[in-house]
């Protein structure tokens, strides 16, 4: 499909957005307002048997897939779809007084760090060599939540990432900025740029570099991050001719962390393998699940006392020609009348420490807790 932008800033689109009756999507390749919804794609019982609904349909569609659960896939064809330029930095809009929030982590901290200690008995087993656990947060007060002053905030903080808000069933909507391209398309070109491996950010810079260096030097991280990248050649082998794999990772930031990135490329073998193909293929990657993947999705039910839903899943968009963009659904939250879900998970491998796990996933939940309002001492709850 030939993208045709309007004369229009993102954030202009951004006034277009109506929670619940649009999808917004913006990558550092321009952003998507849908607008409407012209058709639903029925649920399917398998990421296969989706994608060729999907490809039946000859349309533009947009939404996200959950981590888990292929039936509760949302995905809208829109009555119309308009395109403009990526997010630019931005001051984000001020707090405005109002209720408190209640906060309620799932799991307390307390049983994260045992969550954590039973995936390292797990891995000093032989049974996994990498497990991903998560936590949330619950959040909510009487007044109903702002999404578009919460997509304004994220942009503003992190216009370079995926920035989404999208309509899900039960009157909710998945609100986010995710740093984790899983695939893209355009045309013969496939591009995925998976993330494993992690830093908190600092306020002061001398800090900040130094845990920046930290990170790449980090023989734990590097480990983590190889195993993805491994499954993410794995996975597009099949699918692609010339496949580019760097030999190291570079860092990449977020206002909030650091990332060891790899940016994989590659040329399609099949033109009519889509972007949704694609992602299907590589979803769940060893960054959101483990290794094995049926054994860390197995330890990942019995530990994490929660539905992850949508987190770890993907979001994104695929046109009728099979373009397309899926980001990796981290950094968001699930928004409804009542309240608001945030989540933020790490990777455990040989090695990990509770503590500093907990301390990541503090660190991950701080790019949703400013998309709300709330400073750094919020996370305290966490």
């Amino acid at each position: 499909m030939s993208i045709a932008y309007e004369a229009v800033t993102a954030s202009e689109l951004l006034h277009g957005y109506r929670p619940g009756l649009s999808s917004l999507f913006s990558s550092p390749q321009h952003t998507l307002l849908g607008q409407g919804c012209a058709d639903v794609v029925p649920p399917a019982a398998t990421l296969r048997e989706l994608t060729d609904r999907v490809r039946e349909r000859a349309s533009l569609v947009v939404g996200a897939i959950p981590f888990d659960e292929p039936g509760a896939a949302h995905l809208v064809t829109p009555e119309r779809a308009r395109w403009a330029d990526p997010f630019v930095p931005d001051d984000p809009p001020e707090a405005e007084p109002g209720d408190p929030w209640q906060i309620v982590a799932v799991p307390s901290p307390a049983d994260h760090r045992k969550g954590v200690r039973r995936a390292l008995d797990l891995l000093e087993r032989g049974a996994l060599d990498k497990i991903v656990l998560a936590r949330s947060l619950e959040l909510t007060r009487s007044e109903p939540v702002d999404v578009v002053t919460m997509v304004r905030r994220l942009a503003g903080r992190d216009p370079h990432g995926h920035i989404f808000a999208v309509p899900l069933p039960g009157e909710r909507t998945l609100v986010g900025a995710s740093p984790e391209l899983l695939v893209s398309r355009s045309g013969p070109a496939v591009v995925a740029n998976p993330l494993a491996g992690s830093a908190p950010r600092s306020a002061d810079p001398e800090e900040d570099r130094r845990r920046a260096a930290a990170l790449l030097c980090s023989a734990k991280d590097q480990r983590e991050h190889a195993v993805v990248v491994e499954a993410v050649a794995e996975a597009l082998a099949p699918h692609c001719r010339a496949l580019s794999v760097p030999a190291e990772p570079s860092l990449v930031c977020t206002a909030t962390m650091w990332h060891l990135s790899t940016r994989v490329t590659g040329r399609l073998t099949d033109p009519a393998t889509t972007s949704l193909d694609l992602a299907v293929a590589l979803h769940p990657t060893p960054a959101v699940c483990g290794t094995p993947t049926p054994a860390a999705r197995a330890a990942i039910a019995d530990i994490e006392p929660f539905d992850r839903g949508f987190y770890t899943g993907m979001v994104g968009w695929c046109d009728a020609s099979g373009d397309g963009e899926w980001a990796v659904t981290i950094r968001c939250a699930e928004v409804s009348r009542t309240g608001v879900r945030l989540f933020a998970g790490g990777g455990i491998v040989a090695g990990s420490v509770p503590e500093a796990e907990l301390d990541e996933t503090s660190a991950k939940f701080r790019t949703l807790l400013h998309a709300l309002g709330l400073g750094a001492q919020d996370s305290a709850h966490d």
